[in-house]
């Protein structure tokens, strides 16, 4: 049976569609994905993220055993700031994309909601003596404010001063007696801050959110507009761009992968890609006629198969067809034609560098 969240009677009270996620019940919609992904775009949404996982890796060799088991140097990570990485296998595939925050206590990890047990499995299964694993999922509700008015809102609800807070940094507040994390993250391509409390207080946070966030003209989102707010601005999602099939240079993001730090694990499967060069790219591309690309279309290039979509949407920013997919190296080219097979029809799109949105 499907898990509930804390936010579940405010979806519910909103006339929230819900749908089965990574065994949650989440809210997909409330008023429609096209209006609430403009509503971010434009000015303030609110998420409830509970269905994330987060793990705590401490000990005295907490770092040491991060560095072995994740792509990014974790050495480099100062006090309240936070890294992104990955958990690759030994043939350099992704078994997940996660968030790496230093905390006090340790080192605390923001992980796919679907991925959860597999992590935490994972990581409980490499961990040397002087390590502790702890699945802090179930004791965390997580709350995002994304948007141009994310700022505004997020400081007047918590009474705090946020301005100075850096991108990819956290801190530590008070809140109704109780310490939450504050971080300035989020999946979205806009300002934001992503919040983790306890369940208990999570119903009064969303519900102060929106009180102060109203003339901000807050609204709240689900997850059809978190995928198509975070395909806009090229962000990578677990399961359609990143699989333990795919590596992380394949996917493009070689500068989460740093190779002098010493050994960790598919380190040496990267670096024979790296060396004999890798045979598919992810490319992003955007139709030149109507149509909408969905995951596992084929891409056409001179009558052959080049490679398939991992995922597609109409944007509504573009309001254009557009999408990412993994093609034949020597067709990766940007600029270059290709044709995406959508119900039987090949309808040409044209390869493009960088994100689909240029946000300021």
């Amino acid at each position: 049976m499907a898990a509930k969240t804390p936010l579940y009677d405010k979806h519910l009270s909103l006339s929230a569609k819900m749908v089965e996620f990574a065994g949650f019940l989440m809210p997909l919609q409330y008023t429609g994905i096209a209006a609430e992904h403009q509503t971010v775009r434009s000015r303030v949404g609110i998420f409830d993220l509970t269905h994330m996982g987060e793990i705590l890796v401490s000990g005295p060799k907490a770092e040491e055993f991060l560095n072995y088991v994740t792509t990014n140097d974790v050495s480099k990570l100062i006090s309240g700031a936070i890294q992104y990485s990955f958990l690759t296998n030994e043939a350099g595939g992704v078994i997940d994309d996660i968030l790496i925050y230093r905390v006090p206590e340790g080192f605390y990890l923001v992980v796919n909601a679907a991925n959860t047990a597999k992590d935490y499995q994972w990581l409980l299964s490499k961990a040397p003596g002087g390590v502790t694993v702890q699945d802090l999922s179930q004791s965390t509700a997580l709350i995002a404010i994304q948007g141009p008015n994310a700022l505004p809102v997020t400081e007047k609800a918590l009474e705090a001063e946020l301005a100075q807070l850096d991108y990819y940094h956290f801190r530590d507040l008070p809140y109704h007696g109780e310490q939450i994390r504050v971080s300035r993250t989020g999946y979205t391509g806009e300002d934001g801050f992503e919040v983790y409390l306890s369940p208990q207080l999570a119903p009064r946070l969303w519900d102060e959110l929106i009180a102060v966030g109203l003339p901000y003209g807050i609204q709240p989102v689900g997850l059809g507009a978190r995928d198509t707010l975070r395909l806009e601005m090229r962000m990578p999602l677990y399961g359609n761009e990143l699989t333990e099939e795919e590596s992380p240079l394949a996917a493009g993001l070689d500068r989460f992968v740093v190779f002098d730090k010493g050994d960790f694990i598919g380190r040496t499967a990267l670096m024979e890609q790296e060396t004999a060069g890798i045979s598919l790219k992810l490319v992003g591309f955007v139709l030149r006629a109507k149509g909408i690309p969905r995951h596992g279309y084929n891409i056409i290039q001179g009558g052959r198969i080049i490679g398939r979509v991992t995922s597609g949407t109409m944007s509504p920013s573009l309001q254009k067809g557009i999408g990412l997919g993994y093609v034949d190296s020597a067709h990766a080219k940007a600029g270059s034609i290709i044709e995406i097979e959508i119900r039987r029809q090949r309808v040409p799109a044209e390869i493009i560098k960088g994100r689909f949105v240029t946000k300021k």
